[in-house]
């Protein structure tokens, strides 16, 4: 259930095809071809995408000639669904709340309520508040407020909560790639290595691309709008390490800094693959399964095709159902050397 003016259609797409019930609520899904309209997590099979539109509530669709479906019911709300709606709510109108709070109010046994909200949302009601600090203080920097202001308006109680919850993101923000790297600065360099040429591309705050067999006009294309810099003695560490990840990979690799962008589902996506452990893989299945949807297998493929970052985040890692590789966007030779080094080859 994600109530953010900040979705694109292709996040939509993406929930829709992953079945996410999370965004169930936040759009409803209509289908021009059959005349109806749908929850994102409705269980019909997907329509073709250049029948789809999507709309901001049922009202929308149906003021649009869509009549609502009848497997998924999206015009009607469940007393479970209520309950969630009410504690979003007081969690944006008073901040962080305890279990035992968010029970009182909805009536649910602490346990039992956060099985629900989790469920619904995909994070714990912490998780949430904590999600909802870090986009607050987002919006806050964007309109030209100090840090320290910012850092306060978002909510949270001083830059050391601060500092502790947003350790480890993984890095630029989605106004930041929607501008084609409007305002960053990139450092970057072509590393020779015994799989062939290698671009890497990084911002102070980590790396930003990683692939092979491309250059510069290639990460021009991907950030038409950033300062693109040859990378300099103040990135050699960095570059040494990227270098290392892929002539003789281990599981040091996770602690290279990324500063990527994707949507919401392609995140999660990403950082499941990161969590697959060094020498083993995972079908398409078997990652959908991990992320607690199992019919998401295709979209899972989409999120794994749209990562810029190999080797760093381990989409090679992901191979086909009946044992075989599968594809790579850079080929199978690459990425049979890398699982071969991995030990998972």
């Amino acid at each position: 259930m994600r109530h953010s003016a900040n979705i694109t259609d292709e996040d939509r797409w993406q929930a829709m095809l992953a079945k996410d019930r999370r965004f169930d609520g936040a759009f409803v899904t209509g289908v021009h071809s059959t005349g109806i309209y749908c929850r994102p997590s409705c269980p019909a099979r997907a329509p073709l995408r250049r029948n789809v539109r999507f709309y901001a509530s049922p009202q929308d669709a149906e003021k649009a000639g869509l009549r609502p479906c009848k497997r998924c019911s999206p015009h009607t709300l469940s007393a479970e669904e209520a309950c969630v709606l009410a504690a979003l709510a007081a969690i944006r109108e008073q901040g962080a709340m305890t279990l035992d709070q968010l029970a009182d109010l909805t009536g649910y046994t602490p346990a039992h309520f956060q099985r629900l909200f989790k469920r619904t949302t995909g994070l714990s009601p912490a998780a949430y508040a904590r999600a909802l600090r870090q986009q607050r203080l987002d919006e806050a920097l964007t309109t030209g407020q100090r840090v320290g202001d910012a850092i306060a308006t978002a909510g949270y109680s001083g830059p050391e909560q601060f500092y502790a919850e947003t350790k480890g993101r993984l890095g630029m923000k989605a106004s930041d790639w929607r501008k084609g790297g409007a305002g960053r600065v990139i450092h970057w360099a072509v590393l020779a290595t015994s799989l062939g040429d290698m671009l890497v591309a990084a911002t102070d705050k980590g790396v930003c691309c990683l692939a092979f067999g491309e250059g510069e006009a290639e990460l021009r294309a991907g950030f038409p709008k950033a300062e693109l810099v040859p990378a300099g003695d103040a990135f050699r560490a960095l570059f040494a390490q990227v270098l290392e990840a892929v002539e003789q990979p281990g599981p040091g690799s996770a602690a290279i800094p990324l500063d990527v962008h994707g949507t919401a589902f392609q995140q999660r996506v990403w950082e499941e693959l990161r969590r697959i452990p060094h020498g083993e893989t995972r079908s398409y299945g078997e990652l959908a399964a991990a992320l607690g949807q199992p019919k998401a297998s295709r979209a899972v493929g989409g999120a794994n095709g749209a990562n810029h970052v190999a080797v760093l985040i381990p989409c090679h890692r992901v191979i086909a159902s009946d044992g075989t590789l599968g594809g790579y966007a850079y080929g199978l030779t690459i990425k049979a050397e890398l699982l071969r080094r991995e030990g998972a080859g």
